[in-house]
């Protein structure tokens, strides 16, 4: 991996692996020889079977049959017939998924037969999706290696949440992901339902909820049923989340009388932080919350239910003369410290109806039960605290994927680092962590790319051994792991083209399928902050302009940053990839004229203007450079200046929102060439290392949280 490529990279500490499987096992053992994958691979079971495992093997069987070509025997051998596959299960385990669960399995696989041994079905279901990650093909034809594995998950709760609060998010989006979620071993999904923008689930005894509050876009409760259903076949555990008392303003658009002010309410269209708040100190409120959580404690067979508790700004309750007086009466000077009693007052409510609660971290106040679960958004500290205290804590602030960070920035935050200062019995408490994919610019067509693959390589930090940490093997498995994902069900590989031939009404895409292919679309923090100045996003806002088609992290910044590593390296000829290099330039140097014969009929496109404009300069200065570097031709200070500015420029966010998120090697060029003359007194690899330290202080900060 070029040691240039990325921002604030670290080492691995482990040895790159040489099979494609991720999340990595706890243990593999390669061994000679290899299984045969053909019309006899027959499999059979042995111990314990049920529905489940049953219809675990026919999926894997199909999915197979879909990698291969080959036909299988379908389905659970007889007890007797010869197999190639013994799938040995102990005992079922829980029939819905539980916290703690034995996960476990063993994959051995010889030259003749393959053993797969789990204690649950929930481990067997694992195994499989290790033994389908490990197909292979040569001339021969398609095999498994022999190896031995033996794994088990770090951490027991590995979860996804989806909000489909801001943008709805229909059901077959929803069981894609779970799909994807269940081959890469992760046992969550979170689904944020309410939002001050959506109420999105169907309610008996309160309908006004989902028909007032959810412009007609919500679950009804077979659907949740279904996709309840549909997750627990794979091993996956469904939590709903509601959010309380504030980001509820979407409860208050039928009820009005929940929240601290008169009404009437509007679902809120915009994003951020709202004004309306559940009523605290009214015993109203809390009927109606006994009776909706006890509608949702019976649809949701979980034994946790998330009530939010985030980002309450307390405005409602300042300005309400009653609830400043109920304040006084019990001695609470601060809003804060209501809330602590509102959330007492539900979690009451959630432990009624047999369930304990989840609440992001804002929860965690003075007496709060130690069975809740406390989800840090906010960093460490509350984390840390939790965990201290005796309460089970998952983490999520690092794993915001709407701020569009690389794959490794995810993966080298760790739930619990080395470094985490906890004994034995608290880091005990640790119990995993959750990625968060918000909803606030995500739609039906592009939910996959922003979720996958970089899930994947966050799902292997919540599996594997703490050590397994080398950035360049994560991603060759991970680019093997993407197609696979796909393979089963998700897009992200299809939908940016798909995307940009909608808005560009093309179908071949020249230069906008090139501009498809090396942008990354902005975060949400950089995109609120220049909207903000011109005309906000709302939820009607129409998620089909490039930044929306574009990947978060398109493979290019990685096959960019190998040429140029390649190019340095081969100082001072600077032969090596310079024919490639010259091509890239040339064609961004020519794309200008390409990409506005397109906005001439597709103006939406028009956003893209700004960055082309910047890409045809880029192509014209690497060209220069690259003349520069071969020649030892040493450029003026007024050019190293000039392209320098240039840099700068292109890494600056702008209205398009499309990032160029190869520029930290871009630098690497436009440096070396300025830097050439140093060649004469001092080694490559010095002037090398000169180089790249020389980008590392210039590249700007990036920030992946809040």
């Amino acid at each position: 991996m070029p040691i240039f490529a990325f921002a604030a990279v670290q080492s691995g500490t482990n040895a790159p692996s040489t099979i494609n499987v991720m999340p990595l096992p706890a243990s593999v053992l390669m061994r000679p020889g290899k299984l045969n994958l053909d019309t006899s691979f027959a499999i059979t079971t042995s111990g314990y079977t049920d529905a489940r495992l049953q219809a675990a093997v026919l999926r894997l069987q199909r999915r197979l049959e879909g990698r291969t070509g080959i036909v299988l025997p379908l389905g659970v051998a007889p007890i007797g017939a010869a197999a190639v596959v013994t799938i040995r299960v102990k005992q079922g385990g829980a029939a819905y998924p539980k916290l703690g669960e034995d996960e476990s399995y063993a994959l051995e696989i010889m030259g003749y037969h393959a053993t797969l041994n789990a204690n649950t079905v929930v481990g067997a279901m694992h195994g499989m999706e290790t033994l389908l990650q490990l197909v292979s093909g040569d001339a021969g034809g398609y095999y498994f290696p022999a190896v031995n594995i033996q794994d088990k998950p770090r951490f027991p709760w590995r979860g996804l949440m989806i909000d489909v609060g801001r943008h709805f998010e229909p059901v077959e989006v929803i069981k894609r992901n779970i799909d994807g979620l269940a081959a890469v071993k992760m046992n969550v999904f979170h689904w944020h339902l309410s939002e001050d923008q959506g109420f999105r689930i169907e309610s008996k005894r309160y309908p006004k909820l989902h028909e007032k509050g959810s412009d007609g876009l919500y679950y009804t409760q077979e659907q949740v049923r279904e996709v309840i259903a549909y997750a627990a076949d794979r091993g996956v555990r469904v939590i709903p989340e509601f959010d309380m008392p504030g980001h509820a303003g979407a409860w208050m658009v039928g009820y009005p009388e929940l929240a601290s002010a008169p009404g009437p309410y509007d679902i809120q269209r915009q994003w951020g932080i709202f004004d309306p708040v559940m009523d605290p100190t009214r015993e109203e409120t809390y009927q109606f919350l006994d009776g909706f959580i006890g509608e949702m404690a019976a649809l949701f067979p979980d034994e946790y239910f998330h009530i939010g508790g985030d980002e309450n700004n307390g405005k409602q309750w300042q300005a309400n003369p009653q609830i400043q007086e109920f304040m006084r009466a019990h001695g609470y000077r601060t809003t804060a410290e209501l809330q602590t009693y509102f959330n007492q007052r539900v979690l009451a409510i959630v432990q009624k109806h047999g369930k304990k609660m989840v609440g992001w971290d804002e929860i965690l106040t003075p007496n709060l039960p130690k069975e809740t679960v406390v989800q840090s958004w906010r960093g460490y500290q509350s984390l840390d605290q939790a965990a201290r205290e005796g309460y089970n804590a998952i983490w999520s602030t690092t794993y915001y994927l709407d701020h569009m960070g690389p794959a490794e920035y995810h993966y080298l935050s760790d739930p619990l680092p080395a470094d985490a200062n906890l004994t034995l019995e608290q880091a005990s408490h640790v119990v995993g962590g959750e990625v968060c994919a918000w909803g606030e610019f995500l739609s039906p067509e592009n939910i996959d790319s922003r979720i996958w693959p970089r899930t994947a390589a966050i799902a292997e930090r919540f599996w594997s051994p703490r050590e397994v940490t080398d950035i360049g093997d994560m991603y060759r498995r991970l680019d093997a792991v993407t197609v696979w994902l796909e393979q089963d069900g998700t897009l992200q590989l299809s939908s940016t083209n798909k995307m940009l031939r909608q808005v560009s009404g093309k179908a071949e895409l020249g230069p906008l399928g090139v501009l498809g292919k090396i942008t990354s679309p902005e975060g949400v923090g950089v995109r609120e902050e220049i909207t903000r100045k011109g005309t906000p996003n709302t939820q009607f806002t129409p998620l089909e302009h490039m930044t929306d088609a574009v990947a978060p992290e398109p493979p290019y910044r990685r096959q960019f940053a190998a040429l140029v590593d390649q190019l340095l390296s081969d100082a001072p000829k600077f032969k090596a990839s310079s024919e490639e290099l010259t091509r890239t330039f040339e064609q961004w140097r020519g794309m200008g004229p390409g990409f506005a014969a397109m906005v001439a009929t597709a103006p939406v496109l028009q956003d893209g203007t700004s960055r082309v404009a910047q890409l045809e300069r880029l192509g014209a200065a690497g060209l220069e450079a690259l003349s520069y570097l071969q020649s030892g031709t040493v450029p003026s200070e007024d050019w190293k200046v000039a392209q320098l500015a240039l840099v700068q420029q292109a890494e600056t966010p702008d209205a398009s929102f499309l990032k160029l998120p190869w520029m930290r090697s871009y630098r690497a060029v436009i440096l070396a060439a300025a830097g050439v003359g140093e060649l004469k007194s001092s080694s490559p690899a010095e002037w090398k290392k000169k180089i790249l330290d020389d980008v590392a202080r210039q590249e700007p900060a990036q920030k992946y949280t809040w």
